[in-house]
Parts: structure tokens; C-alpha cells; sequence
């Protein structure tokens, strides 16, 4: 059934309402009864209590020298928002979890902030404090609160939080990526998802302190992240805030104008008397289009990896997490009443399945694919589930 819903929705632009309708059909039965049960299920380690981050694609579990707290908490955050979603019980679990990421994570060693993995014997492997995994921890004790109304799990985030500003926080704007410093570059990314984080403990909390700091990173991502007059977005700079690379060879990723442009509809949501919601919704919408425009393949109809600035390709490979980007932004116009946004969603959901989720895999994923559509990975991630739920659900529910 699940086949032939999918294989259907692919093929029904000729009736856009039938296709957006069965292709969220499909969604609802790989979400309920393949991927969200094989995570929860073959994807957890319940004698550790935590969650395997690689499966084989025959769905053995990949057993690894480290576990690291960001995939922790995307899955942790994922399984709480199932729940509250109504597509499995499975917050519980998650938040046993998410007891032993803390006892296990959280100033380990005896220093502030959360440690970046964990070795087999449950102690500390990596000792660094990585700013994109802090993020990611943040946002599970938003969804966690969400779906417990359980008032430590604010607290521990905001001590999580005002730890992050004294460790990370540099003098001239933004965070640093590692404490130690790796290197002197500065990346956007733990950036945006910082901005996600704070964006979903606001609207938690209510808590003015959380919507000052995602206005901060917002006017950071307007002032240096974007080029003027464009909607290229780079991805790394120098200690100054300045394209890292000569003009013309900075790296682009369109998966990350999309989630930029996402955030930047959230941002205005939650608070749409800021001053900078004008130019956040401007930013929003030419982030997206030059996604569309720039990053989509017009032949495979799938979002590239990377372009550069001056909109040429850099590599043709295509990772599963900016489909799912796409996908909610495309959702979301489709709302809007956008008939060429909900075309494009139907066929982008019936690829979705034929190129990255085979229905041999049984609720799995092919994480990578070169030009030709060949798998470029040996195994699934667990990390992709989060990306693939947040697409998928704003398609399905319209969130």
C-alpha cells in the first residue's frame, strides 16, 4: 500500500490536490510504521539507554568508538515532537534518554557546558565544547519541556544557556565554533541552529531572554552572514565576520538558505512587532528563491549540495536533509496558494521516496547520492531523522 500511495503521488500533477493529499498519505505510514519505529526500536541501545547512531541498511546497528551528544539530541528532540505529533508514544523513552545525556553529557569532566562525546565504557571520549552540539542540546530540552510541561528541564536549559555565552561568546559578534578553538574560522551553522533553539525555548518559556538572543543571531545573519544585495548566504568567514575565500569561491549551501529562510518565518511569527521583521521577511523569501533557482537540479529535480556565490555549481551530490528543507518551504507556499509550489511538492515527495527512501529499506534512508543517483554511504545515520521529520511534518500538518 505504502508503495503504491507513493509511486501515485509522484505522478499526480495533473491534480494537485490528489497529489499533495496521497503524498502526505504516504508520509503518515513511513513516519508511523517505518522510520519512527525503527529508530525507537533497533535505532536504541537500551542498555546503554541511548541511541545508536549508525544503522546498516539491512538495519543492524553500527557499533562506534564514540556517541556523540548532538545526534543524542536531534533524536531525543524528535521523539518528543512524534508524540506530541500523534504519530507514536514515544516521549517516554526519549526522555529516559535524555536523563542519561544529561548525567552522562552535562560537566562530565567538571567543567561547565556538555561534553562533545561519550566512549563505550560511558565516559568522556571528547572533552571539546562544540557550540553546534550545545545548540542542538538546547533545542531537545525545548521539545522535551513541550512534551512534559516539566518545569527542570527549563531550568537546566537555561543554565545550558548562559554557560554557552560564557564559554563561546566572542568580543566582536557571535560564538566561537570549539572551545578549544580549532582553527580561527567562523561558521554560520551552529549559528542557525542556535537561532532554532532559542526560537523554540521563546516560544516555550515565554521567556524575553531567549527572543533577545534569536534577535541577536538574526541581525548577525542579515549584517554578515548574507551578501548584500543577494540571497547567498556563506558559509564560513574570517575572525572579522569576512567571506573567507576570494570573491567567486566561497561555498553556498542551498539546504542552508532554506533553513535560514525557515528560521527567518519563525523568527517573524514569534515576533512580528520587531523592527527587523521587513527585512527578515525580504531575506526570507530571496534566501528560498535563490535556493530554487541556484540549488535545484531542473533534470533530477533534487537540491545540490553546494554552489558558490556567483551561483555555480560546486558539488553535484545531493544529500537527503536539503530535500526535506525544501519540502517544508515548499509546504508552506503551497498553504499560501502557490499551485506551482504544491506541484513541485508532490513530485519532490514521490523523489523523496523513490531515490532516498526505497521501500527495501523499510522506513530507512540513503543519506548521499553522487550525480548518478549512486549511494555515496555504506550505512544510515540516525542524524538525517530530524531533518526528515521537520520537513515532513510541516508538510503533513502544516507546521
Amino acid at each position: 500500500m505504502e508503495k503504491a500511495r507513493t509511486a501515485h503521488a509522484g505522478r499526480a500533477d495533473g491534480n494537485t490536490k490528489e497529489g499533495v493529499e496521497l503524498s502526505q498519505d504516504a508520509w503518515r505510514l513511513w513516519l508511523s510504521r517505518g522510520a519512527l519505529p525503527l529508530w525507537s526500536g533497533i535505532g536504541f541501545d537500551t542498555a546503554r539507554r541511548l541511541f545508536h547512531e549508525r544503522l546498516t541498511f539491512d538495519r543492524r546497528p553500527i557499533h562506534l568508538p564514540e556517541l556523540r551528544l548532538m545526534v543524542q539530541a536531534r533524536q531525543i528532540s524528535t521523539y518528543c515532537r512524534a508524540q506530541l505529533d500523534g504519530f507514536c508514544p514515544t516521549a517516554g523513552q526519549a526522555l529516559d534518554c535524555l536523563h542519561e545525556v544529561e548525567r552522562r553529557y552535562w560537566r562530565s569532566d567538571d567543567a561547565p557546558g556538555w561534553i562533545f562525546s561519550l566512549g563505550p565504557d560511558g565516559r568522556p571520549a571528547d572533552r571539546r565544547r562544540d557550540l553546534y552540539a550545545h545548540a542542538f542540546i538546547l533545542f531537545a530540552y525545548g521539545w522535551a519541556y513541550r512534551a512534559s510541561r516539566d518545569d527542570a528541564y527549563l531550568a537546566v536549559a537555561r543554565e545550558t544557556a548562559l554557560e554557552i555565552d560564557r564559554i563561546f561568546l566572542t568580543g566582536g559578534g557571535g560564538y566561537l565554533d570549539t572551545v578549544p578553538p580549532a582553527d580561527t574560522i567562523h561558521r554560520q551553522n551552529p549559528h542557525m541552529h542556535l537561532l532554532e533553539a532559542y526560537l523554540v525555548l521563546f516560544e516555550v518559556s515565554g521567556e524575553v531572554f531567549y527572543l533577545e538572543h534569536a534577535r541577536d543571531l538574526v541581525l548577525l545573519a542579515l549584517e554578515h552572514f548574507i551578501l548584500p544585495g543577494t540571497g547567498m548566504l556563506l558559509e564560513t568567514f574570517n575572525s572579522a565576520w569576512a567571506p573567507l575565500q576570494a570573491a567567486g569561491h566561497n561555498r553556498v549551501e542551498p539546504g542552508h538558505l532554506l533553513e535560514w529562510s525557515w528560521l527567518f518565518s519563525e523568527f517573524a511569527r514569534l515576533a512580528p512587532r520587531a523592527a527587523e521583521v521587513p527585512a527578515v521577511l525580504a531575506a526570507r523569501d530571496r534566501l528560498a528563491d535563490t535556493a530554487i533557482t541556484c540549488g535545484v537540479d531542473p533534470d533530477r529535480q533534487v537540491v545540490c549540495d553546494a554552489i558558490t556565490e556567483d551561483g555555480a555549481r560546486l558539488e553535484e551530490s545531493t544529500r537527503i536533509w536539503p530535500q526535506t528543507e525544501l519540502m517544508r518551504i515548499l509546504a508552506r507556499r503551497a498553504r499560501d496558494g502557490d499551485a506551482r509550489a504544491a506541484t513541485a511538492l508532490t513530485r519532490l515527495s514521490g523523489n523523496f521516496f523513490e531515490q532516498y527512501a526505497p521501500a527495501r529499506l523499510r522506513g530507512g534512508w540513503i543519506d548521499r547520492l553522487d550525480v548518478h543517483g549512486v549511494s555515496l554511504t555504506d550505512h544510515m545515520p540516525a542524524s538525517s531523522l530530524y531533518h526528515i521529520y521537520g520537513g515532513a511534518v510541516d508538510f503533513i500538518l502544516g507546521r
